[in-house]
């Protein structure tokens, strides 16, 4: 099979003039944040082990037991390390607004992928196996993700504590970290993939053999 070469800038790799305006905003940050603590939270949540604190007194016992789900140690279990999930997220470049931030592959790379598979010579401007590192995006966001969770720790533990009832989205982001005019990337819900049929037509199609990343 005869090789060409597809010539793509992809977005979310390369740093640009306007590169600014696509860094995560603080409701990105916010968003995802609390997606991935409420996901760790939840795996714990149904756990029936009870703690046994304080000293041990001569009767051999505890002096006092509390339930782990409810505990500062199941919290901090959860709450340490968790902007380092913030790298597995990939940007999805096909996608608008937040929604681009979301973890598996995009169907952008993998349409590049299954053309160096069959043969076609794709140029993106960094070794092959880098495509799946970190992207700038990501990696902005997870220095952002441990700022913001430095900044606003007594409010997580608060919410913790005493406002489990209510989701960490809306008391941490829409309540204590967000103006009204910034939370408009909270309501950005994913409906579903465009298919992989039309991005590869996207980027098979059109203007011959090479191709900007735009188009895809």
């Amino acid at each position: 099979m005869k090789l060409f070469i597809l010539t793509l800038f992809c977005v979310c790799r390369f740093v640009t003039a306007d590169e600014d305006e696509r860094l995560p905003n603080k409701c990105e940050v916010c968003k995802f944040l609390t997606v991935e603590l409420q996901d760790a939270l939840e795996k714990t949540g149904r756990s029936k082990e009870v703690l046994e604190v304080g000293e041990v007194l001569d009767t051999g016992k505890r002096r006092r037991k509390i339930k782990y789900n409810t505990s500062e140690t199941r919290f901090t279990e959860a709450v340490d390390n968790i902007c380092e999930r913030i790298l597995q997220y990939n940007v999805h470049a096909e996608r608008p607004g937040s929604l681009r931030y979301a973890k598996g592959t995009s169907q952008t790379m993998t349409t590049l992928k299954d053309l160096v598979n069959k043969g076609v010579k794709v140029e993106l401007g960094l070794p092959y196996e880098l495509w799946d590192a970190p992207s700038i995006e990501v990696s902005d966001m997870k220095k952002q993700c441990e700022t913001m969770l430095e900044q606003y720790e007594e409010v997580v533990e608060d919410w913790y504590f005493h406002h489990q009832d209510q989701r960490l989205e809306n008391f941490l982001c829409e309540n204590h970290v967000l103006e009204t005019s910034e939370q408009e990337c909270l309501k950005e819900v994913w409906k579903g993939d465009m298919g992989k049929k039309e991005v590869a037509k996207e980027a098979a199609g059109g203007r011959g053999n090479t191709h900007d990343a735009g188009e895809l």
